[in-house]
């Protein structure tokens, strides 16, 4: 008498992971998204490994999180995989303040950001 399963809202050869909390601003964090959108995944984690952009680590913890996906849970081949989907959403914002001169105070926000990937497994087309 439980609840009934939800429907798979991917298609069979798709799996996806999600970061949530990430201490960065989606903005900066959408730049490092694009660099690996449409790759291979091989590519695609040599191009995270290499980046010199401070987020590029917590990127490639998720894509390797969505790789583990696909082939524990999805019985996917690694080797076939694409990036289909990386999407950054705006997560929650904390905010600080600073002290100033002559007794005013200056906000400081800190955002959090949201990425999710998909991964696909694409049959050989040669």
């Amino acid at each position: 008498m439980g609840k009934q399963a939800a429907e798979r809202r991917l298609a069979d050869n798709e799996a996806r992971a999600v970061g949530r909390s990430i201490r960065t601003s989606p903005q900066k964090l959408n730049l490092v998204a694009q660099t690996i959108r449409g790759k291979r995944v091989e590519a695609a984690l040599a191009e995270l490994s290499f980046s010199r952009r401070r987020i590029a680590a917590d990127v490639k913890k998720v894509l390797q999180s969505a790789i583990a996906n696909a082939e524990n849970n999805h019985q996917l081949d690694v080797d076939q995989l694409v990036i289909t989907e990386a999407h950054v959403g705006k997560s929650f914002v904390m905010k600080r303040f600073r002290p100033r001169a002559r007794g005013r105070v200056a906000a400081i926000q800190k955002p959090f950001s949201h990425l999710t990937i998909v991964v696909r497994e694409q049959e050989e087309a040669e």
